[in-house]
């Protein structure tokens, strides 16, 4: 797979689409140890003078913990041949098995000592900014509650988009 770097700001895809339905994984830590998990909340967009994404994540999750660890992440978002690979890794856990070995993915560095999958058709880096608590309180919709019966709100993080890879096979 040949990856050419690419502009943040010229991501052509509809990212309504490339996280709600497509999914993405979120992977953290570096090759010798990191985890990863299929997500489809997030977004994209610009703040403090900075192309940045968000994503959301339990912290009961096994990727919470490499999450917490390391300053960057990566998403890997796939095409659609991969639905059964983002399947298992959105329902296995890394603590109990390789899931990435399961999902048949290849992991591969990123330039800066973050995880991505050779297979994915795009790949963006990030580096943590901020991160925020959901805060059940601040609910205006009490719909939401109805997401959380375990009461397991997510921590947001913000990350600034280092890098964005395309893959030119895909």
């Amino acid at each position: 797979m040949k990856f050419k770097k690419l502009n943040p700001t010229d991501i052509s895809t509809n990212v309504f689409k490339l996280i709600g339905s497509e999914w993405m994984l979120i992977t953290a830590g570096d090759l010798k140890s990191f985890n990863t998990m299929t997500a489809s909340w997030g977004g994209f967009g610009v703040l403090w003078h900075k192309n940045i994404c968000t994503i959301f994540v339990r912290p009961h999750r096994y990727t919470f913990s490499f999450l917490e660890k390391n300053p960057v992440f990566t998403l890997s978002f796939f095409s659609e041949q991969y639905k059964d690979a983002l399947t298992i890794c959105g329902t296995k856990s890394g603590r109990d098995s390789n899931k990435v070995a399961e999902a048949g993915l290849t992991p591969a560095p990123s330039e800066n000592n973050g995880v991505y999958f050779k297979e994915a058709s795009l790949v963006i880096e990030c580096k943590k900014l901020y991160f925020l608590d959901i805060d059940p309180k601040n609910f205006l919709d009490p719909a939401i509650e109805e997401i959380y019966p375990q009461k397991d709100y997510h921590r947001m993080y913000i990350g600034e988009i280092l890098s964005s890879l395309l893959n030119e096979k895909k």
